[in-house]
């Protein structure tokens, strides 16, 4: 016997498939509408919110590191504060409602974000890589392959 019983509102949210979708001014910029993984197709129930922001801010990245040239990697900016920009190293998620990125500001100092995901206000913003000599790091799509 399922003890878990759910409103009709309740099923339904929880049945909901994922969708995605944006409209540019610039109609050479490719949309992300069929960046979804299969992973990320079925319905919403089983998922924390951490574990939903973590996912839909990673086909962010990777589709926002796509449109970069080989000099940028992508780093992210805060709003409501002094906290700078932070070059993307790592994210990650703690069930159910943190999200965290690891990486390192211009500086080069190390930084951890540790974010409730109903405070979560990320600017993805283009920045020179630290080592002109070497490859721009590309982590959205790292990420993006864990999903898979």
């Amino acid at each position: 016997m399922d003890d878990n019983i759910a409103t009709s509102a309740e099923a339904a949210e929880n049945a909901v498939l994922p969708h995605m979708y944006e409209v540019h001014t610039d109609p050479t910029y490719a949309p992300q509408a069929d960046c979804m993984p299969d992973s990320m197709k079925r319905p919403c129930k089983e998922k924390s919110a951490a574990r939903w922001a973590y996912e839909r801010l990673i086909l962010y990245i990777r589709n926002f590191e796509e449109q970069l040239d080989s000099e940028h990697e992508v780093a992210m900016g805060f709003t409501g504060g002094n906290t700078g920009v932070l070059r993307i190293e790592g994210m990650g998620y703690f069930d159910p409602d943190i999200v965290t990125f690891y990486g390192s500001d211009a500086g080069g100092a190390r930084n951890q974000l540790v974010q409730h995901v109903s405070q979560l206000n990320v600017l993805l913003r283009a920045m020179p890589k630290p080592d002109a000599d070497k490859p721009a790091y590309r982590i959205g799509f790292r990420l993006a392959a864990d999903l898979e």
